[in-house]
């Protein structure tokens, strides 16, 4: 089976767990267009939902695929969100922000009961370090931030290059450090508070440990699933009718 079948499979597989009425997170990357793809198929269908998307360009998809959207001047809390991930190891963890909306989806996925995770078998590693980790910064002074990482082992890259530099629906810049093989992700540096999500010029991180649950997939693109802390009620209006 091609990776992009496997993709396919995964993202189409997390798509049917969503059920009428729910307020969703939608995730960014090739791989959550997919499921982008399939809710709107069921959305057409007759499905009631509402989404709110992690990016711009997740949004334009929705948009195209007639989605219902919603932002938090809406809603206070999600029944599920669907994202994809970078890597994973047998542990759960993760790294994500490869689609550079790392920013985004973490505090969309903080704002879920349920954050489900899909991904094709290639993302599969015995440990985490293979795909650099992003993290996204503020432009001002991004030559002293990378100084900063580079300091603890990282080798850093600013996304896109100086001269043109990736910038975030946030207006941030990526920095994408590369920090080896890391044995223990827990208590990888970004975990430890030495700089981490929020941290002066560091806006987040691509690093997860949130673990689950293998919840479903195609044959071996798998999918992961976590249930949060049960979240404040969902402060909106209904969701219109079809």
């Amino acid at each position: 089976m091609s990776q992009e079948r496997e993709k396919q499979l995964a993202a189409e597989a997390c798509a049917a767990l969503v059920e009428p009425g729910m307020v969703i997170g939608i995730g960014t990357g090739s791989t959550a267009a997919y499921a982008v793809r399939k809710l709107g198929e069921r959305v057409r269908e007759g499905l009631r939902v509402r989404g709110l998307p992690t990016s711009e360009a997740t949004r334009r998809l929705a948009e195209a695929e007639g989605i219902p959207l919603v932002t938090f001047a809406d809603v206070t809390a999600l029944d599920l969100t669907l994202d994809g991930a970078d890597e994973f190891d047998s542990q759960l963890n993760l790294t994500k922000g490869g689609g550079g909306a790392l920013f985004r989806e973490k505090i969309v996925a903080a704002a879920s009961r349920r954050l489900v995770i899909f991904a094709d078998s290639s993302k599969r590693v015995a440990r985490l370090g293979r795909f650099p980790l992003p993290v996204e910064v503020n432009p001002f002074g991004w030559q002293a931030t990378a100084a900063r990482i580079e300091a603890l082992g990282a080798g850093v890259k600013l996304r896109g290059g100086a001269g043109q530099p990736f910038v975030t629906d946030n207006h941030g810049y990526v920095l994408d450090c590369t920090f080896g093989t890391i044995a223990d992700p827990a208590v990888l540096v970004f975990q430890r508070g030495r700089i981490g999500d929020g941290d002066g010029p560091v806006r987040g991180h691509g690093r997860s440990g949130d673990r689950g649950h293998r919840r479903a997939g195609g044959n071996a693109a798998p999918a992961l699933s976590r249930s949060t802390a049960p979240a404040a009620p969902l402060r909106s209006a209904p969701a219109p009718a079809p």
